[in-house]
């Protein structure tokens, strides 16, 4: 660094200028599991999101995602996770940044800028982790998730858990930069601007998934081929024909050389990611 450069810094006061507040927003998903009625039925699946009940105002009592507010000398990355651990108790193996929300009057506390983070976990990650409420959260649950997108760009989220059931309308567009984004037309009682925050991470997870991007995350390392497209077909929330969708899952996947030997079911064959 040169005498001007230094002379300037001396000079310039960072507090002059005015600056928001940052904090991060973690849209975690994961796929559960019910047993079934018999041994001989699959048990039944559904996506679900991590969400807690907000224990501060504003929006005391409200569904949020889990997140908070950057510290000094803390990564956007790192305040994340911290954020993730301390109100839900959940450690992220992945954090997939999805956008930044910034409209001024997101928050009404103020200038709040959000750093939107995207998650997954797997069944086997969810059996060795406790999720409970902690820090600003009074309570932390997985809801069930439903996102239906119709041809008049209008979207139905939907977050159900026992008798707790919320509802939100969206509406899709593409931005002046060609991205698309969501605008809440009813948030369904949700904090902020979650409604939109929990779309486009819905959003992102499809079109990765659908490119076999962070759909293994969600599954063991050894896996059958109705496993994988059971997945897809609750994150697209589409039925998929079994025979289009092996051609298409073959090119990234590996016989592991193992078959599966429950009883009550036919033996299938096991796959693994393959490793390029």
């Amino acid at each position: 660094m040169n005498q001007e450069e230094q002379q300037f810094l001396q000079n310039y006061h960072l507090e002059d200028y005015p600056r928001p507040s940052v904090t991060s927003d973690i849209a975690v998903f994961a796929v559960k599991s019910e047993a079934g009625e018999t041994y001989r039925l699959d048990p039944k699946k559904k996506l679900c999101l991590l969400l807690i009940q907000r224990g501060q105002f504003p929006f005391k009592g409200s569904l949020a995602l889990p997140g908070g507010f950057l510290r000094p000398n803390e990564t956007i990355e790192a305040c994340a996770a911290r954020e993730l651990r301390e109100e839900t108790g959940a450690k992220a193996p992945i954090l997939r940044h999805i956008g930044v929300f910034s409209n001024p009057s997101r928050d009404p506390r103020g200038w709040i800028v959000s750093n939107a983070f995207l998650s997954v976990l797997s069944e086997e990650i969810l059996q060795n982790m406790q999720i409970s409420g902690g820090d600003d959260a009074a309570h932390a649950e997985w809801f069930e998730i439903d996102f239906v997108q119709k041809q008049d760009d209008i979207c139905h989220l939907t977050l159900k858990h026992d008798d707790v059931r919320v509802s939100a309308v969206l509406r899709t567009f593409q931005n002046i930069y060609g991205m698309q984004e969501f605008e809440v037309l009813e948030n369904g009682g949700l904090a902020f601007d979650h409604a939109q925050i929990i779309a486009a991470a819905v959003s992102h997870l499809r079109r990765e998934t659908k490119q076999f991007s962070l759909i293994f995350d969600f599954l063991p390392e050894q896996f059958t081929l109705a496993d994988l497209q059971k997945i897809e077909e609750l994150i697209s929330g589409k039925s998929l024909l079994a025979s289009n969708y092996r051609r298409k899952a073959e090119n990234f996947l590996e016989f592991t050389g193992n078959s599966t030997n429950g009883s009550g079911h036919r033996p299938a064959r096991l796959f693994r990611r393959k490793v390029s």
